[in-house]
């Protein structure tokens, strides 16, 4: 788990402008990142996991972790009213307490943005929308901008596109860049702010703790503003060690660049436990700069629910139960 920055080709003099040159020169520089010590990787995941969170600093840790959610709905019987509740609980997770903070967006598909960007208006909540063809990323390129296009198009303030998997995993690199490259710039818009483009990797997937380092680099060098692991659709999603990986990786990629790049683990954080342990690895890897929604979000609906009774567990000194929270 060393730091490649120093390391990294390209990284002194002229930068890593030229890292993607060509296929061959992607390559090299991918495959000339460090290899990943799987067994010290899962023993810091594990080690950092066993860190606990005072009481007096636990109401604020729930708070930023609600603050951090992406609240998310993708399924094929989403309804323009099942979006409006959502934005509703988005914007006051828990009605029986003004003070419980909002969520930080609010995640649906493309053809559901304009609903949660109506809903959501003069609430500072994001509409973040998939796409590229979302979850599977198997759909041509024209159609993967085309659904970028339409999302951005009714409003929404982020993008989470999926990479090609199988073009990554046949070392077709340069073709993920391009891919990558090629969303970011329909991400753009006249009419205001550009929307935030998050590069999923579909890490259960990817087969290793090495490809994990290469996807999270090759998605940076072409322009995420986000990393995030997983669509939630498959068995193996988000993980202490792959989460801890990416954020090593966002790390080093600041330090040699300068620029910071956010981090979102999706799928399988349900408990408050689970978010505790996350919001610590952020801290002791990144620092206090990505304690923050603008640079660390959960992907992880059913958290809110249990935040929430925590919360309210905190307030009261007893718990409510799940009646006493919306159902999504």
């Amino acid at each position: 788990m060393s730091t490649v920055a120093a390391n990294a080709p390209g990284a002194v003099g002229g930068g890593l402008a030229d890292v993607a040159a060509s296929e061959a020169s992607l390559r090299r520089f991918l495959h000339g990142l460090p290899g990943v010590d799987a067994v010290g990787l899962d023993a810091r995941a594990a080690a950092l996991g066993t860190r606990s969170i005072k009481t007096s600093a636990k109401a604020y840790a729930i708070d930023l972790a609600i603050s951090m959610i992406d609240l998310t709905t993708l399924e094929g019987a989403d309804t323009p009213g099942k979006v409006r509740s959502l934005c509703t609980k988005a914007r006051h997770p828990d009605p029986s307490d003004p003070g419980c903070p909002p969520v930080a967006a609010v995640c649906v598909y493309p053809d559901m943005a304009a609903t949660a960007k109506a809903a959501l208006e003069g609430s500072g909540i994001h509409v973040a929308s998939v796409a590229t063809a979302f979850p599977s990323g198997r759909a041509a390129l024209p159609v993967k901008l085309a659904d970028t296009a339409q999302a951005v198009a009714a409003g929404a303030d982020e993008i989470d596109m999926v990479i090609d998997r199988g073009a990554f995993l046949s070392g077709r690199y340069l073709q993920v860049f391009e891919e990558i490259v090629a969303v970011k710039q329909a991400c753009r818009r006249t009419d205001g702010p550009d929307a935030h483009l998050k590069v999923i990797f579909e890490t259960g997937e990817l087969q290793t703790y090495d490809n994990v380092r290469r996807a999270s680099w090759l998605a940076m060098l072409a322009g995420a503003d986000f990393i995030k692991t997983s669509t939630g659709k498959v068995a193996v999603n988000a993980t202490p060690p792959v989460t801890l990986l990416m954020l090593e990786a966002v790390r080093d990629f600041a330090a040699a660049t300068g620029t910071q790049v956010g981090v979102k683990p999706a799928g399988g954080i349900r408990t408050t436990k689970d978010a505790m342990k996350y919001l610590v690895m952020v801290n002791e890897t990144l620092g206090d700069g990505w304690l923050s929604p603008d640079w660390f979000r959960f992907g992880a609906s059913s958290l809110l629910n249990d935040l929430l009774m925590q919360r309210q567990k905190l307030t009261t000194g007893r718990y409510s139960g799940p009646d006493y929270v919306t159902v999504d």
